[in-house]
């Protein structure tokens, strides 16, 4: 059993699906594992890591209205009951979403490919506002 580690770096530009699937594939692609288990893990707290479909824009787009009805910024009606606010409305918010979503993800590897579905990608979900710089880490056993 081997075991292969790398770390990716997207810059985000505010709330959004920022698909990753490609990059990912490609450092797989370079490792020689046919067969084994990747696992992808987010090193931020206000950020997210989802498997969704990737044919059609209107899954994301609908997706993060979802999230900003489900979990308004701090500053909307409803919303006083949060303290955290050190940087901005959209801190606190940012956080709650990134719990309801996963920051980690195991993927099976097969034939040197991830056993992804047809209409599947991955995605960091980004829930700030601002830019950010966000780091993911692959860890590979195969």
């Amino acid at each position: 059993m081997t075991m292969q580690q790398a770390e990716f770096t997207f810059d985000t530009q505010g709330p959004g699906f920022h698909d990753v699937t490609a990059e990912v594939a490609r450092w797989l692609g370079g490792t020689g594992v046919s067969e084994g288990l990747l696992t992808l893990f987010l090193r931020h707290s206000s950020a997210s890591l989802l498997i969704q479909e990737n044919a059609d824009p209107d899954v994301q787009r609908d997706l993060l209205e979802f999230l900003r009805r489900l979990v308004p910024h701090a500053d909307r009606p409803g919303m006083d009951w949060i303290r955290h606010r050190s940087e901005g409305p959209d801190d606190m918010p940012a956080h709650v979403k990134a719990a309801l979503l996963p920051v980690s993800l195991s993927i099976p590897v097969s034939g040197g490919r991830m056993a992804l579905g047809t209409w599947q990608g991955i995605y960091l979900v980004e829930h700030r506002d601002a830019p950010h710089r966000r780091r993911i880490i692959a860890h590979l056993l195969g």
